[in-house]
């Protein structure tokens, strides 16, 4: 899954002389939260947040329009002295995982995606990985997810993909994560029924312990009372 199938290719910019005020209007007119700051070459030169804009704003600004002294004070100030030149990108062919795993780590909501030459050619937020993964993982269709913590070893998938095949239900997706216990791993379905009774008796009856995939976190199972 790479990044240039799931950007969004119109990325509204601005550059570096225009004032807060405008990328304010801006960010206010088609609801972004950041702006990617281009040269007249479109070539990256920074990044304006909506934390950046009001944090050089005058309070009285946001809340009087009638404050005409506090707007020329907020006119003087230009994009270039309240952007983050520091910006990180990621390139078309990056994966949705690299930004994904990039987006944990960085206390941002976007990713400006730039070719060799840093041209911005898209942009890539929290919205858009939402949207490819619940596409990916067909979760926008109705169905019920199962959570079977099963060993670690080959062959283990294949006797839980055939004995849910077996039963003619569709998947919408399958997704595979580590346990807290050695030699285990847990997978977890999502099947494109609410049907799912016998399902489950199949693969208990093939010693498959399921769980309530509500009660699971990442790093270890909570402990029963």
């Amino acid at each position: 899954m790479f990044i240039d199938k799931s950007m969004t290719r119109e990325v509204i910019t601005i550059q570096p002389e225009a004032s807060i005020i405008e990328a304010y209007e801006i960010m206010e007119k088609h609801r972004v939260h950041q702006l990617p700051v281009v040269d007249h070459e479109n070539t990256l030169v920074g990044i304006v947040t909506d934390r950046d804009i009001r944090s050089a704003l005058p309070s009285d600004f946001l809340y009087d329009e009638e404050a005409l002294k506090a707007q020329e004070r907020a006119a003087a100030i230009k994009v270039r002295d309240v952007m983050a030149t520091n910006v990180y990108t990621v390139s078309p062919a990056n994966t949705l995982e690299d930004a994904l795993l990039l987006m944990e780590q960085k206390p941002v909501g976007a990713f400006p995606v730039i070719d060799e030459n840093r041209k911005v050619i898209g942009i890539i937020s929290v919205r858009d990985l939402m949207r490819a993964f619940i596409n990916v993982l067909g979760i926008h269709e109705p169905g019920t997810l199962l959570c079977i913590l099963a060993e670690d070893k080959l062959g283990t998938m294949k006797r839980i993909v055939d004995a849910i095949s077996e039963e003619r239900i569709p998947f919408g997706s399958i997704l595979v994560a580590r346990h807290w216990e050695k030699g285990k791993r847990l997978v977890f379905p999502y099947l494109l029924t609410q049907n799912v009774a016998h399902v489950k008796r199949k693969l208990e009856g093939l010693g498959f312990q399921l769980l309530n995939p509500m009660e699971w976190y990442l790093d270890q199972l909570p402990k029963k009372s």
